[in-house]
Protein backbone atom coordinates (compact mmCIF):
# COMPACT_ATOMS: atom_id res chain seq x y z
CA UNK A 1 0.00 0.00 0.00
CA UNK A 2 1.21 3.78 -0.55
CA UNK A 3 1.44 5.67 2.19
CA UNK A 4 -1.31 8.16 2.63
CA UNK A 5 -0.24 11.66 2.32
CA UNK A 6 -2.54 14.63 2.83
CA UNK A 7 -1.26 18.21 2.34
CA UNK A 8 -3.25 21.04 3.51
CA UNK A 9 -2.63 24.22 0.84
CA UNK A 10 -1.76 24.27 -2.50
CA UNK A 11 0.79 27.30 -1.92
CA UNK A 12 3.91 26.93 -3.45
CA UNK A 13 5.48 24.80 -0.87
CA UNK A 14 2.60 22.42 -0.43
CA UNK A 15 2.61 22.27 -4.27
CA UNK A 16 6.60 21.21 -4.34
CA UNK A 17 5.89 18.87 -1.36
CA UNK A 18 3.13 17.08 -3.48
CA UNK A 19 5.27 17.18 -6.79
CA UNK A 20 8.06 15.16 -4.55
CA UNK A 21 5.79 12.51 -2.82
CA UNK A 22 4.00 12.05 -5.53
CA UNK A 23 6.70 11.42 -8.19
CA UNK A 24 8.14 9.05 -5.12
CA UNK A 25 5.24 7.03 -5.40
CA UNK A 26 3.12 8.53 -2.28
CA UNK A 27 -0.88 8.72 -2.34
CA UNK A 28 -1.13 12.34 -2.42
CA UNK A 29 -3.95 14.53 -1.68
CA UNK A 30 -4.01 18.57 -1.41
CA UNK A 31 -6.88 19.92 0.19
CA UNK A 32 -7.14 23.58 -0.53
CA UNK A 33 -10.01 26.12 0.59
CA UNK A 34 -9.57 28.60 -2.26
CA UNK A 35 -10.70 27.87 -5.97
CA UNK A 36 -7.18 27.92 -6.96
CA UNK A 37 -3.82 26.62 -6.58
CA UNK A 38 -0.69 29.13 -5.49
CA UNK A 39 -1.81 29.97 -1.84
CA UNK A 40 -0.70 33.93 -1.55
CA UNK A 41 -0.01 33.83 -5.27
CA UNK A 42 -3.54 34.38 -6.38
CA UNK A 43 -5.16 36.34 -8.64
CA UNK A 44 -8.17 38.86 -9.23
CA UNK A 45 -9.94 39.31 -12.65
CA UNK A 46 -9.73 42.04 -14.66
CA UNK A 47 -10.85 43.85 -18.04
CA UNK A 48 -7.52 42.26 -19.63
CA UNK A 49 -7.17 39.34 -17.32
CA UNK A 50 -5.78 37.66 -14.46
CA UNK A 51 -4.12 40.22 -12.15
CA UNK A 52 -1.22 38.89 -9.88
CA UNK A 53 -2.10 39.76 -6.13
CA UNK A 54 0.66 38.26 -4.69
CA UNK A 55 3.83 37.49 -5.79
CA UNK A 56 5.35 39.19 -8.44
CA UNK A 57 9.19 38.68 -8.18
CA UNK A 58 10.74 35.25 -9.31
CA UNK A 59 14.42 34.75 -8.45
CA UNK A 60 16.54 32.13 -8.05
CA UNK A 61 15.38 29.94 -11.08
CA UNK A 62 17.88 26.81 -10.05
CA UNK A 63 15.12 25.97 -7.63
CA UNK A 64 12.85 25.10 -9.76
CA UNK A 65 14.68 23.76 -12.54
CA UNK A 66 15.75 21.42 -9.96
CA UNK A 67 12.58 20.49 -8.65
CA UNK A 68 11.04 20.18 -11.74
CA UNK A 69 14.17 17.86 -12.92
CA UNK A 70 13.62 15.68 -10.21
CA UNK A 71 10.23 14.73 -11.63
CA UNK A 72 11.76 13.72 -14.61
CA UNK A 73 10.61 17.28 -16.39
CA UNK A 74 11.84 20.45 -17.04
CA UNK A 75 10.23 23.79 -16.01
CA UNK A 76 10.57 25.14 -19.54
CA UNK A 77 8.22 22.05 -20.40
CA UNK A 78 5.48 23.60 -18.39
CA UNK A 79 6.07 27.71 -18.47
CA UNK A 80 7.66 30.36 -20.13
CA UNK A 81 10.03 32.15 -17.69
CA UNK A 82 11.52 35.48 -19.44
CA UNK A 83 14.93 36.73 -17.92
CA UNK A 84 14.45 40.59 -17.17
CA UNK A 85 17.31 42.96 -18.56
CA UNK A 86 16.01 45.69 -15.80
CA UNK A 87 15.77 44.43 -12.36
CA UNK A 88 13.70 47.40 -11.24
CA UNK A 89 13.45 50.86 -11.72
CA UNK A 90 13.75 53.10 -8.88
CA UNK A 91 12.50 56.39 -8.34
CA UNK A 92 13.16 59.70 -6.34
CA UNK A 93 10.86 62.75 -6.22
CA UNK A 94 13.80 64.50 -7.13
CA UNK A 95 13.17 63.12 -10.29
CA UNK A 96 16.20 60.79 -10.41
CA UNK A 97 15.64 57.45 -11.58
CA UNK A 98 18.31 54.34 -11.56
CA UNK A 99 17.76 51.08 -13.31
CA UNK A 100 19.56 47.96 -11.79
CA UNK A 101 20.24 45.25 -14.36
CA UNK A 102 20.99 41.72 -14.46
CA UNK A 103 24.56 42.78 -16.03
CA UNK A 104 26.19 43.61 -13.14
CA UNK A 105 28.71 45.89 -15.15
CA UNK A 106 25.55 47.66 -16.30
CA UNK A 107 24.35 48.15 -12.60
CA UNK A 108 27.94 49.73 -12.13
CA UNK A 109 27.93 52.05 -14.79
CA UNK A 110 24.24 53.13 -14.21
CA UNK A 111 25.49 54.21 -10.57
CA UNK A 112 28.09 56.00 -11.55
CA UNK A 113 26.54 57.80 -13.92
CA UNK A 114 23.38 58.23 -11.34
CA UNK A 115 25.38 59.05 -8.40
CA UNK A 116 29.28 59.37 -9.22
CA UNK A 117 32.06 57.19 -9.31
CA UNK A 118 32.91 56.93 -5.68
CA UNK A 119 29.21 55.84 -5.42
CA UNK A 120 29.78 53.25 -8.30
CA UNK A 121 33.15 52.05 -6.10
CA UNK A 122 31.16 51.58 -3.06
CA UNK A 123 28.61 49.73 -4.81
CA UNK A 124 31.64 47.62 -6.20
CA UNK A 125 32.47 46.78 -3.29
CA UNK A 126 28.68 46.22 -1.42
CA UNK A 127 28.25 43.74 -4.49
CA UNK A 128 31.18 41.45 -3.42
CA UNK A 129 30.39 41.69 0.18
CA UNK A 130 27.06 40.77 -0.17
CA UNK A 131 27.79 37.72 -3.47
CA UNK A 132 30.34 36.38 -0.63
CA UNK A 133 27.73 36.58 2.49
CA UNK A 134 25.32 34.53 0.16
CA UNK A 135 27.78 31.66 -1.46
CA UNK A 136 29.09 31.31 2.70
CA UNK A 137 25.74 31.03 3.92
CA UNK A 138 23.72 29.11 1.50
CA UNK A 139 24.08 25.59 1.97
CA UNK A 140 24.55 25.68 5.78
CA UNK A 141 21.33 27.50 6.20
CA UNK A 142 19.59 26.72 3.36
CA UNK A 143 19.91 23.37 2.13
CA UNK A 144 20.06 22.08 6.01
CA UNK A 145 16.98 20.64 7.10
CA UNK A 146 17.57 21.93 10.59
CA UNK A 147 19.97 25.59 10.48
CA UNK A 148 21.51 26.18 13.60
CA UNK A 149 24.62 29.22 14.79
CA UNK A 150 26.80 26.61 15.79
CA UNK A 151 26.74 24.99 12.35
CA UNK A 152 27.78 28.45 10.79
CA UNK A 153 30.86 28.49 13.27
CA UNK A 154 32.96 26.54 11.67
CA UNK A 155 32.08 28.53 8.35
CA UNK A 156 32.62 31.19 9.55
CA UNK A 157 36.15 30.35 11.71
CA UNK A 158 37.44 29.31 7.98
CA UNK A 159 36.57 32.97 6.36
CA UNK A 160 37.24 35.14 8.83
CA UNK A 161 36.39 37.92 6.56
CA UNK A 162 32.96 36.81 7.07
CA UNK A 163 32.19 38.51 10.12
CA UNK A 164 33.16 42.12 9.66
CA UNK A 165 30.78 41.33 6.29
CA UNK A 166 28.25 40.07 8.57
CA UNK A 167 28.43 43.52 10.24
CA UNK A 168 27.11 41.89 13.28
CA UNK A 169 25.01 44.29 15.90
CA UNK A 170 24.41 46.74 13.32
CA UNK A 171 21.16 46.76 11.51
CA UNK A 172 20.56 47.12 7.75
CA UNK A 173 20.02 50.91 7.85
CA UNK A 174 23.13 51.31 9.88
CA UNK A 175 25.37 49.44 7.68
CA UNK A 176 24.47 51.06 4.69
CA UNK A 177 25.19 53.79 6.18
CA UNK A 178 29.07 53.08 6.59
CA UNK A 179 28.97 51.49 3.03
CA UNK A 180 27.30 54.25 0.95
CA UNK A 181 27.43 58.43 0.80
CA UNK A 182 24.17 58.68 -0.90
CA UNK A 183 21.80 58.82 0.94
CA UNK A 184 19.40 57.39 -2.10
CA UNK A 185 21.26 54.35 -2.64
CA UNK A 186 21.24 53.52 1.31
CA UNK A 187 17.18 53.71 0.69
CA UNK A 188 17.20 51.71 -2.21
CA UNK A 189 18.99 48.77 -0.74
CA UNK A 190 17.80 49.01 2.41
CA UNK A 191 14.44 48.39 1.31
CA UNK A 192 15.01 44.75 0.16
CA UNK A 193 14.80 44.07 4.14
CA UNK A 194 10.54 44.72 3.71
CA UNK A 195 11.05 41.83 1.07
CA UNK A 196 11.06 39.21 3.95
CA UNK A 197 8.57 40.90 5.90
CA UNK A 198 11.32 43.08 8.06
CA UNK A 199 12.07 46.97 8.48
CA UNK A 200 15.90 48.16 8.09
CA UNK A 201 15.86 50.10 11.14
CA UNK A 202 15.47 46.76 12.96
CA UNK A 203 16.66 44.09 10.47
CA UNK A 204 20.25 43.05 10.91
CA UNK A 205 22.62 44.03 8.37
CA UNK A 206 23.28 40.47 7.38
CA UNK A 207 20.00 40.80 5.00
CA UNK A 208 21.47 42.87 2.98
CA UNK A 209 22.82 39.71 1.13
CA UNK A 210 19.21 39.67 -0.64
CA UNK A 211 20.80 41.99 -2.98
CA UNK A 212 22.70 39.03 -3.82
CA UNK A 213 19.99 36.86 -4.69
CA UNK A 214 18.11 39.30 -7.27
CA UNK A 215 21.12 40.14 -8.65
CA UNK A 216 21.63 36.33 -10.03
CA UNK A 217 18.37 37.02 -11.95
CA UNK A 218 14.84 37.94 -12.10
CA UNK A 219 12.25 36.12 -14.06
CA UNK A 220 8.96 37.09 -15.09
CA UNK A 221 6.30 34.60 -15.87
CA UNK A 222 4.70 34.68 -19.09
CA UNK A 223 0.71 35.11 -18.27
CA UNK A 224 1.19 36.03 -14.84
CA UNK A 225 2.97 34.32 -11.90
CA UNK A 226 -0.30 31.98 -11.66
CA UNK A 227 0.65 30.00 -13.88
CA UNK A 228 3.98 28.60 -12.61
CA UNK A 229 1.46 27.58 -9.62
CA UNK A 230 -0.77 25.83 -12.11
CA UNK A 231 1.87 24.50 -13.39
CA UNK A 232 3.11 22.90 -10.29
CA UNK A 233 0.02 21.16 -9.72
CA UNK A 234 0.03 19.35 -13.27
CA UNK A 235 3.07 18.13 -12.52
CA UNK A 236 1.80 16.63 -9.28
CA UNK A 237 -1.33 15.64 -10.83
CA UNK A 238 0.55 13.58 -13.46
CA UNK A 239 2.51 11.92 -11.02
CA UNK A 240 -0.51 10.77 -9.27
CA UNK A 241 -1.65 13.61 -7.01
CA UNK A 242 -5.17 14.40 -6.82
CA UNK A 243 -6.48 18.30 -5.43
CA UNK A 244 -9.63 19.41 -4.29
CA UNK A 245 -10.55 22.71 -4.22
CA UNK A 246 -13.10 24.85 -1.72
CA UNK A 247 -11.94 22.02 0.56
CA UNK A 248 -11.35 23.95 3.94
CA UNK A 249 -9.85 21.31 6.65
CA UNK A 250 -11.47 21.93 10.08
CA UNK A 251 -9.11 19.50 12.37
CA UNK A 252 -6.08 17.63 12.58
CA UNK A 253 -6.99 13.81 14.43
CA UNK A 254 -4.41 12.34 16.53
CA UNK A 255 -4.74 8.91 17.48
CA UNK A 256 -2.17 7.41 19.41
CA UNK A 257 0.27 9.33 19.76
CA UNK A 258 0.45 10.24 15.87
CA UNK A 259 -1.52 11.88 13.25
CA UNK A 260 -4.36 9.89 11.99
CA UNK A 261 -6.50 12.16 9.46
CA UNK A 262 -7.58 15.39 8.35
CA UNK A 263 -11.10 16.34 8.90
CA UNK A 264 -13.53 18.79 6.61
CA UNK A 265 -17.17 19.41 6.72
CA UNK A 266 -18.08 17.03 4.52
CA UNK A 267 -15.42 14.08 4.76
CA UNK A 268 -12.64 12.38 7.28
CA UNK A 269 -9.49 11.62 5.46
CA UNK A 270 -7.42 8.98 7.55
CA UNK A 271 -3.99 9.06 6.46
CA UNK A 272 -0.11 8.34 7.68
CA UNK A 273 1.31 11.83 7.02
CA UNK A 274 0.17 15.45 6.87
CA UNK A 275 1.58 18.16 5.24
CA UNK A 276 0.09 21.60 6.82
CA UNK A 277 0.94 24.53 3.97
CA UNK A 278 -0.49 27.17 5.82
CA UNK A 279 0.78 29.97 8.54
CA UNK A 280 2.22 27.94 11.13
CA UNK A 281 0.58 30.33 14.06
CA UNK A 282 -2.42 28.39 13.19
CA UNK A 283 -1.37 25.08 14.65
CA UNK A 284 0.48 27.41 17.86
CA UNK A 285 -2.84 28.43 18.19
CA UNK A 286 -4.63 25.09 18.18
CA UNK A 287 -7.18 26.43 14.83
CA UNK A 288 -6.68 22.66 13.52
CA UNK A 289 -6.24 21.24 16.88
CA UNK A 290 -2.59 19.80 16.69
CA UNK A 291 0.23 22.60 18.37
CA UNK A 292 3.03 19.93 18.66
CA UNK A 293 6.35 21.71 17.46
CA UNK A 294 5.08 25.19 16.79
CA UNK A 295 5.82 26.78 19.82
CA UNK A 296 5.15 30.85 20.31
CA UNK A 297 8.69 31.51 19.66
CA UNK A 298 8.73 30.05 16.29
CA UNK A 299 6.26 32.46 15.11
CA UNK A 300 6.25 35.55 17.25
CA UNK A 301 6.50 38.73 16.66
CA UNK A 302 5.04 38.86 13.35
CA UNK A 303 6.49 40.32 10.04
CA UNK A 304 4.71 43.26 7.92
CA UNK A 305 1.30 42.96 5.74
CA UNK A 306 0.57 44.94 2.72
CA UNK A 307 -2.07 46.95 1.08
CA UNK A 308 -1.91 45.78 -2.38
CA UNK A 309 -4.21 47.07 -5.50
CA UNK A 310 -4.73 44.81 -8.85
CA UNK A 311 -6.22 46.28 -11.33
CA UNK A 312 -6.19 46.64 -15.13
CA UNK A 313 -5.59 50.76 -16.86
CA UNK A 314 -3.63 52.43 -19.27
CA UNK A 315 -0.48 54.39 -18.11
CA UNK A 316 -1.12 57.79 -19.43
CA UNK A 317 2.46 59.24 -17.81
CA UNK A 318 6.00 57.91 -17.46
CA UNK A 319 6.00 54.07 -18.81
CA UNK A 320 7.27 51.96 -16.36
CA UNK A 321 9.63 48.79 -15.78
CA UNK A 322 8.05 45.79 -14.78
CA UNK A 323 9.04 46.18 -11.66
CA UNK A 324 9.07 49.47 -10.45
CA UNK A 325 9.81 51.22 -6.72
CA UNK A 326 8.92 54.70 -5.84
CA UNK A 327 10.35 55.67 -3.20
CA UNK A 328 9.09 57.65 0.25
CA UNK A 329 9.67 61.67 0.33
CA UNK A 330 11.72 60.42 3.93
CA UNK A 331 13.61 57.41 3.97
CA UNK A 332 11.84 55.22 6.58
CA UNK A 333 8.73 57.55 7.24
CA UNK A 334 6.89 55.13 6.87
CA UNK A 335 8.01 52.66 9.54
CA UNK A 336 7.07 54.00 12.93
CA UNK A 337 3.42 54.98 11.45
CA UNK A 338 3.34 50.82 10.83
CA UNK A 339 4.51 49.74 14.24
CA UNK A 340 1.83 52.36 15.37
CA UNK A 341 -0.65 50.12 13.75
CA UNK A 342 -1.10 52.71 11.12
CA UNK A 343 -1.37 53.56 7.36
CA UNK A 344 1.50 55.33 6.45
CA UNK A 345 1.03 58.69 4.88
CA UNK A 346 4.36 58.57 3.12
CA UNK A 347 5.08 54.94 1.70
CA UNK A 348 7.12 53.53 -0.71
CA UNK A 349 4.98 52.07 -3.57
CA UNK A 350 6.09 49.21 -5.60
CA UNK A 351 4.62 48.90 -8.79
CA UNK A 352 4.60 45.52 -10.98
CA UNK A 353 3.62 46.07 -14.79
CA UNK A 354 2.88 42.70 -15.13
CA UNK A 355 2.31 42.80 -19.03
CA UNK A 356 5.64 44.44 -19.87
CA UNK A 357 8.37 42.19 -20.53
CA UNK A 358 12.11 43.64 -22.15
CA UNK A 359 10.83 46.78 -23.88
CA UNK A 360 7.16 45.47 -24.56
CA UNK A 361 4.80 48.43 -25.01
CA UNK A 362 1.55 47.57 -24.27
CA UNK A 363 -1.02 49.14 -26.23
CA UNK A 364 -4.36 48.99 -24.32
CA UNK A 365 -5.48 48.42 -20.54
CA UNK A 366 -2.70 46.80 -18.85
CA UNK A 367 -2.34 44.80 -15.85
CA UNK A 368 -0.86 46.31 -12.46
CA UNK A 369 -0.08 45.33 -9.15
CA UNK A 370 0.63 48.31 -5.99
CA UNK A 371 2.12 47.05 -2.95
CA UNK A 372 2.60 49.39 0.25
CA UNK A 373 3.87 48.11 3.39
CA UNK A 374 1.51 48.03 6.47
CA UNK A 375 0.86 46.96 9.85
CA UNK A 376 -0.58 43.09 10.62
CA UNK A 377 -3.40 43.36 12.22
CA UNK A 378 -6.27 40.83 12.97
CA UNK A 379 -10.07 41.30 14.20
CA UNK A 380 -10.12 44.62 12.60
CA UNK A 381 -13.04 45.83 10.53
CA UNK A 382 -11.55 46.87 7.15
CA UNK A 383 -12.78 50.81 7.58
CA UNK A 384 -14.24 52.22 4.22
CA UNK A 385 -12.43 55.42 4.91
CA UNK A 386 -9.25 53.85 5.62
CA UNK A 387 -9.87 52.22 2.16
CA UNK A 388 -10.49 55.61 0.54
CA UNK A 389 -7.59 57.24 2.18
CA UNK A 390 -5.32 54.58 0.78
CA UNK A 391 -6.27 54.91 -2.73
CA UNK A 392 -5.72 58.46 -2.27
CA UNK A 393 -2.49 58.24 -1.17
CA UNK A 394 -1.72 55.61 -3.09
CA UNK A 395 -2.63 57.54 -6.64
CA UNK A 396 -2.19 60.91 -5.73
CA UNK A 397 1.71 59.83 -4.74
CA UNK A 398 2.51 58.18 -8.05
CA UNK A 399 0.72 61.06 -10.46
CA UNK A 400 3.27 63.39 -8.14
CA UNK A 401 6.08 61.26 -9.79
CA UNK A 402 5.28 60.81 -13.15
CA UNK A 403 2.99 57.35 -13.69
CA UNK A 404 -0.45 57.95 -14.12
CA UNK A 405 -3.53 56.08 -15.49
CA UNK A 406 -6.32 56.37 -17.65
CA UNK A 407 -9.02 55.40 -14.65
CA UNK A 408 -8.35 54.68 -10.70
CA UNK A 409 -9.59 51.32 -9.36
CA UNK A 410 -12.11 51.58 -6.69
CA UNK A 411 -11.18 49.62 -3.41
CA UNK A 412 -12.79 46.65 -4.49
CA UNK A 413 -9.26 46.07 -6.19
CA UNK A 414 -7.73 46.74 -2.68
CA UNK A 415 -6.73 43.37 -0.61
CA UNK A 416 -6.22 45.16 3.08
CA UNK A 417 -4.00 42.94 5.96
CA UNK A 418 -7.98 42.50 7.75
CA UNK A 419 -8.38 40.50 4.62
CA UNK A 420 -5.09 38.58 4.48
CA UNK A 421 -5.60 37.90 7.57
CA UNK A 422 -9.15 36.61 6.64
CA UNK A 423 -7.60 34.53 3.70
CA UNK A 424 -5.42 33.11 5.58
CA UNK A 425 -6.26 31.83 9.14
CA UNK A 426 -3.53 32.41 11.71
CA UNK A 427 -1.56 34.67 10.17
CA UNK A 428 -3.02 38.07 11.60
CA UNK A 429 -2.62 39.20 8.16
CA UNK A 430 1.09 39.01 8.21
CA UNK A 431 2.13 37.93 4.64
CA UNK A 432 5.91 36.97 5.86
CA UNK A 433 5.23 34.89 8.56
CA UNK A 434 7.41 35.88 11.79
CA UNK A 435 9.18 38.68 12.05
CA UNK A 436 13.14 38.44 10.52
CA UNK A 437 14.42 41.39 12.92
CA UNK A 438 17.02 39.80 15.23
CA UNK A 439 20.30 37.77 14.52
CA UNK A 440 18.98 34.61 15.70
CA UNK A 441 15.72 35.04 13.62
CA UNK A 442 16.22 33.10 10.92
CA UNK A 443 16.95 29.78 13.38
CA UNK A 444 13.64 30.96 15.25
CA UNK A 445 11.23 29.45 12.24
CA UNK A 446 9.79 26.18 12.67
CA UNK A 447 11.47 23.58 10.45
CA UNK A 448 9.99 20.80 8.63
CA UNK A 449 9.57 18.47 11.18
CA UNK A 450 7.48 18.68 14.01
CA UNK A 451 6.69 16.96 17.36
CA UNK A 452 3.97 15.12 16.25
CA UNK A 453 4.91 11.94 14.39
CA UNK A 454 3.41 12.20 11.03
CA UNK A 455 2.69 15.86 10.88
CA UNK A 456 5.22 18.05 9.09
CA UNK A 457 5.60 21.90 7.63
CA UNK A 458 6.13 23.35 4.16
CA UNK A 459 5.32 27.37 3.28
CA UNK A 460 6.95 30.68 3.88
CA UNK A 461 6.48 30.50 7.30
CA UNK A 462 8.45 27.79 7.86
CA UNK A 463 12.31 27.22 7.00
CA UNK A 464 13.73 28.33 5.16
CA UNK A 465 11.60 31.67 4.80
CA UNK A 466 9.46 33.82 2.68
CA UNK A 467 9.64 34.13 -0.72
CA UNK A 468 8.43 32.02 -3.72
CA UNK A 469 11.82 29.66 -4.03
CA UNK A 470 11.88 29.57 -0.28
CA UNK A 471 8.39 28.10 0.26
CA UNK A 472 9.42 25.90 -2.90
CA UNK A 473 12.89 24.73 -1.02
CA UNK A 474 10.36 24.48 2.19
CA UNK A 475 8.26 21.76 0.10
CA UNK A 476 11.29 20.07 -1.01
CA UNK A 477 13.00 19.68 2.58
CA UNK A 478 9.20 18.49 4.03
CA UNK A 479 9.34 15.67 0.95
CA UNK A 480 13.16 14.84 1.88
CA UNK A 481 11.88 14.73 5.53
CA UNK A 482 8.96 12.33 4.83
CA UNK A 483 10.73 10.49 2.87
CA UNK A 484 13.54 9.70 5.18
CA UNK A 485 11.06 8.93 7.86
CA UNK A 486 8.95 6.95 6.13
CA UNK A 487 11.85 4.59 4.89
CA UNK A 488 13.31 4.43 8.35
CA UNK A 489 9.92 3.45 10.15
CA UNK A 490 9.42 -0.73 10.38
CA UNK A 491 5.71 0.20 10.44
CA UNK A 492 5.96 1.81 7.02
CA UNK A 493 6.78 -0.34 3.80
CA UNK A 494 10.51 1.20 2.40
CA UNK A 495 10.59 4.09 0.00
CA UNK A 496 12.85 4.94 -2.74
CA UNK A 497 14.13 8.67 -2.39
CA UNK A 498 13.48 10.98 -5.73
CA UNK A 499 16.24 11.59 -7.53
CA UNK A 500 17.94 14.87 -8.85
CA UNK A 501 19.69 17.38 -6.82
CA UNK A 502 18.05 20.78 -5.21
CA UNK A 503 20.11 23.55 -4.49
CA UNK A 504 18.91 26.50 -2.61
CA UNK A 505 20.01 29.57 -1.11
CA UNK A 506 20.23 31.47 2.58
CA UNK A 507 16.98 31.99 4.35
CA UNK A 508 16.65 35.75 3.76
CA UNK A 509 18.35 35.59 0.20
CA UNK A 510 15.49 36.39 -2.08
CA UNK A 511 13.27 38.99 -3.38
CA UNK A 512 10.00 38.43 -2.57
CA UNK A 513 10.02 41.05 -0.94
CA UNK A 514 8.72 43.59 -3.63
CA UNK A 515 6.04 41.24 -3.65
CA UNK A 516 4.07 39.18 -1.44
CA UNK A 517 5.84 35.98 -0.20
CA UNK A 518 3.75 32.22 -1.28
Amino acid sequence: MSQRVMIIGAGIGGLAAAMRLAHAGCDVTVLERATAPGGKMRTVDSSAGPVDAGPTVLTLRHVFDDLFGACGTSVDDHVSLEPLDVLARHHWDDGSTLDLFANPDRSLAAIAEFAGDAAARQFKAFHATTSQLFDAFEGPMMQAPAPSASAMTPVVLRQPALLPAMAPGLSMAQALALRFTDKRLRQLFGRYATYVGGVPTAAPALLSLIWSAESRGVWAVTGGMHRLAKAMQRVAEAAGAHFHFNAEVTRIEENGGRVAAVHTAEQRHPCDVVVFNGDPRALSLGLLGATAGVPTRAVMPRSLSAFVWSFAARVTGRPPAHHNVFFSHRPNSEFPQIADNRLPDDPTLYVCAQDRGNGADPSGAERFEIILNGPPRSGVVAIPEEQERCRETTFTRLAEMGLTFDKTPDVRALTTPEQFNKRFPGSDGSLYGRSPHGMMAAFARPTARTDLPGLYLAGGGTHPGAGVPMAATSGRLAADAILTDLASTSRFRRTATPGGTSTASLTTANARSRSLPS
